[in-house]
């Protein structure tokens, strides 16, 4: 419990509050820098970034590949689905046996280097050209450089 028995004029009481108002402004900035600081670390890209390596989530042991495994679920579902639509029992059997066995050979280090080139693709291009240096002779020692 704070004790107030300093305060004995009207300046004092001005001080203490003028005291107390820092205080609690300060606490709240470094309350809400820390909100956003833990906050921060539980968004979809920071998580991504920390479990989404290959070491760490998709691969437990070599025996348990958890990528390669809902691949080989995953993929053929999505391929009879969406490109084999019409296409008759046959041609989907063959398919999903197919790209089961494609799915199961996938794993965290194929995934993420698909996804890096894919993510190349339509990334930022940038200038090959580089600027050239126009020299209007004035030497960059004079005044007026």
């Amino acid at each position: 419990m704070r004790s107030y028995k300093t305060i004995r004029t009207l300046e004092d009481l001005q001080a203490k509050k003028l005291e107390l108002k820092l205080e609690y402004t300060s606490k709240q900035t470094l309350l809400k820098t820390d909100s956003k600081a833990f906050f921060k670390q539980f968004t979809l890209g920071s998580l991504i970034k920390k479990y989404a390596t290959p070491s760490n989530l998709f691969k437990v042991d070599d025996k348990f590949n958890i990528s390669g495994t809902i691949m080989s679920l995953l993929l053929p579902t999505v391929m009879n689905k969406t490109i084999f639509k019409s296409s008759g029992f046959l041609t989907k059997a063959v398919v999903g046996l197919a790209s089961g066995k494609l799915g199961k050979a996938l794993d965290a280090e194929h995934l993420s280097a698909i996804f890096n080139s894919v993510k190349s693709w339509f990334g930022k291009k940038k200038d090959k050209k580089e600027k050239k240096f126009i020299d209007y002779g004035i030497p960059p020692d004079s005044e007026t450089y």
